[in-house]
């Protein structure tokens, strides 16, 4: 991997790359890589300008956390406005992160927890290092997730699951998370970053306009109702299978120059 010098970027965050794969580091180990306003207004500035040439990205976190969430500090002295604004800059950069035009995978390992959860849950993809334990610690903290886990969570886990979670701490492991729908891959501690490589690989070598219906159009349909989904799909299968690139993989398949799915189980 390359290193990227992005002007703006804070020390907070290092971005590098190998190709068209994109890797951005939570850089805070001693603070368990809590988020603090000028990183957050990093990954904000990072995921709006991409990088030109970037397939897929690839977020994770220095030293032995993922991320410990919210900087804790910054609330200490910060009225009611100000906070719905803090708040709301948090939305702003996982908005950034879950409508990003390429792919984004997540490389979860240690504590995973509050607003590192909540930025978790807006990547694509998640793979969990066997060590990764997931909670949201906001209620035992006198405060209320801030940035969008009230949205997100519920769609990954369930509704009940994520209040108990706030109302009485409980923490989850990695194994169990896998199964709930907190993350989609489970790995050996220290092998996430080279699944994590391994997966934006098959990603990136899928076509653009393919990726881009599926990061774009897939949850927008699923929030539809379905006659609005249901066409908006047919739409989209229109001008995905329109496009030269897919005109060319279609062709190859059908002329045996393309594999075929098969299972190893």
């Amino acid at each position: 991997m390359d290193s990227i010098d992005i002007p703006g970027l804070p020390d907070s965050l290092a971005a590098s790359r190998d190709g068209g794969i994109v890797r951005l580091g939570l850089c805070r180990a001693a603070k368990r890589n809590a988020i603090d306003n000028e990183t957050l207004a990093g990954i904000d500035l990072f995921f709006s300008n991409l990088p030109p040439g970037t397939d897929a990205v690839i977020l994770h976190g220095e030293g032995e956390h993922f991320c410990a969430g919210l900087d804790l500090s910054s609330l200490t002295e910060t009225g009611a406005f100000e906070a719905v604004l803090h708040s709301r800059a948090w939305h702003r950069a996982a908005a950034r992160i879950e409508h990003a035009d390429v792919p984004v995978i997540a490389v979860l390992h240690g504590a995973t927890v509050g607003g590192g959860l909540e930025l978790a849950s807006a990547a694509h993809i998640r793979i969990a290092e066997r060590d990764t334990f997931y909670a949201l610690p906001e209620g035992q903290r006198g405060i209320f997730v801030g940035g969008g886990a009230s949205v997100r969570l519920p769609k990954l886990i369930g509704l009940a699951r994520v209040m108990d979670m706030m109302l009485t701490g409980r923490t989850y492991g990695a194994e169990e998370g896998v199964t709930l729908g907190f993350s989609q891959y489970l790995a050996e501690p220290g092998e996430g970053m080279a699944l994590a490589l391994e997966l934006a690989r098959k990603v990136a070598s899928n076509a653009k306009l393919s990726n881009f219906a599926i990061l774009h159009a897939m949850p927008r349909i699923a929030e539809s109702g379905a006659a609005e989904g249901y066409f908006t799909e047919s739409l989209m299968s229109a001008i995905a299978s329109s496009d030269e690139d897919a005109k060319a993989r279609l062709t190859a398949f059908l002329e045996k120059r393309a594999p075929k799915v098969t299972h190893k189980g």
